[in-house]
């Protein structure tokens, strides 16, 4: 069962999202929040495996929500919902620790996979807003890439060629097939990835990964 979040502050999205959830024998919605403080709380004192999160709420921000779930000891994974106007602040929730994000007007199916795909420990990125995202907001600059040039010299080509397709929002059974290896070798490739490059999650690898040049 994956225990879901809901944190935002218009409660017809709320109710929009817990009955869409409910329909999914394997999705269980079990605490829902109006702001960024209460989604903290709930996650302190509930088991959640994911939380979807909205990025403007009152008393306290979906960015500044991530990065308190994202340091909590049992952190739940991160799903970001927005709207396309606030790339900027995507772009910031996915530095702060999101697994993914979704626009408001995703697909319901897609809504449900995310779900599913982030749960199990992969990234989900909006395909029409994520090149837009990292252009725009993950602009060039010299110490930063140089240290992402750095870290990306520890992997081996191997681990190199996993990243450059994890970067592309594949999942670990497309990226064995594309490099004709088994699904649990690319998951181990892929957690020592995450390891050698200190960072928590995909999205940071594939953020990193594009600073490093990596992706086209």
């Amino acid at each position: 069962m994956i225990r879901v979040l809901i944190a935002d502050d218009d409660a017809l999205v709320r109710l929009g999202l817990a009955d869409l959830l409910a329909g999914d024998d394997d999705v269980e919605v079990t605490a829902q929040a109006s702001d960024g403080v209460h989604a903290v709380e709930l996650a302190t004192t509930h088991h959640i495996d994911v939380a979807l999160v909205d990025i403007r709420m009152p008393r306290m921000d979906g960015i500044t929500a991530i990065a308190r779930l994202r340091a909590l000891p049992h952190p739940p994974k991160v799903i970001t919902l927005t709207t396309f106007d606030l790339d900027e602040y995507v772009y910031n929730a996915l530095a702060a620790g999101a697994d993914g994000f979704l626009l408001k007007d995703t697909d319901p199916a897609e809504i449900l996979r995310a779900v599913h795909l982030v749960a199990a420990g992969s990234a989900m990125l909006h395909p029409r807003a994520a090149r837009r995202v990292i252009d725009r907001f993950h602009r060039s600059d010299q110490r930063r890439i140089a240290a992402a040039l750095a870290r990306a010299d520890r992997l081996t080509p191997r681990e190199r060629d996993v990243l450059a397709l994890l970067a592309q929002g594949e999942t670990n059974a497309d990226i064995a097939v594309r490099l004709r290896l088994r699904e649990s070798t690319v998951k181990a490739h892929v957690s020592r990835i995450l390891s050698t490059l200190d960072v928590t999650n995909r999205v940071q690898a594939a953020l990193l990964a594009h600073d490093a040049g990596l992706t086209r």
